[in-house]
């Protein structure tokens, strides 16, 4: 077997009115992270949540809050998220050329797990030195739509991406963002991703549990295979 799988349903496609019974209806349809998408209405043209909210979800979980920044200035919302009791933070690569070490340091000194993210454009190549680095990140977030909004078609050509990470990477956590559901999945699964990203087909679906199974079962399933 390879690096675990892990489902997280992506709460951009929940009800946020009722955010805390929705989180605890994931963890108990067998959802292993919960993923918050943070935008700031900047680098992607969506507004969603910030801090605050993550702050008041975490009184009422205990789940790993798996928070994805879309943001100009990720370097500002470290510490805010981690007094606010986010679990992993993941920054874009397209952001932070300049001072990816120093995100890196700071979010892993602040006790949460550090992952980069990369648009459908940006070549996979620009996040090999933050996976190699001394003080490496512990994942990587191919994105397989354009960053800003849910509900957006899978982009299959994404998927070299995530195959030259797993040969170049056996044990990293590879994630994947966007129109993954019971028809993509296996796409992505065989290339080698095992973090798995869904919104809409989890919250859209008559029975979530039943998606969140087929997903992970996927996964499993490519890893025995390859």
């Amino acid at each position: 077997m390879g690096v675990a799988a892990k489902i997280a349903p992506s709460m951009l496609s929940s009800d946020f009115a009722n955010l805390a019974s929705e989180a605890e209806r994931m963890l108990r349809f067998g959802a292993d992270w919960l993923h918050m998408d943070i935008m700031d209405g900047h680098f992607v043209p969506n507004l969603t949540i910030g801090a605050p909210v993550i702050e008041s979800l975490r009184k009422h979980t205990k789940a790993y809050l798996d928070c994805h920044l879309m943001v100009t200035n990720p370097l500002d919302y470290v510490e805010p998220f981690a007094k606010a009791g986010a679990s992993g933070f993941t920054f874009h690569v397209e952001v932070s050329k300049d001072n990816w070490q120093q995100l890196i340091q700071e979010i892993k000194s602040k006790g949460m797990k550090s992952g980069v993210a990369l648009k459908p454009g940006t070549p996979i190549e620009e996040v090999y030195p933050l996976v190699e680095s001394e003080n490496p990140v512990e994942m990587v977030l191919v994105m397989t739509v354009e960053p800003g909004f849910g509900g957006q078609k899978f982009m299959p050509e994404t998927m070299d991406k995530v195959r030259k990470l797993r040969q170049k990477y056996p044990s990293l956590d590879i994630e994947v963002d966007g129109g993954l559901g019971p028809s993509t999945i296996d796409a992505a699964a065989s290339a080698g991703a095992n973090c798995i990203v869904a919104g809409s087909s989890v919250f859209g679906a008559p029975e979530p549990s039943e998606v969140i199974f087929i997903l992970r079962k996927s996964v499993e399933e490519a890893q025995q295979n390859s």
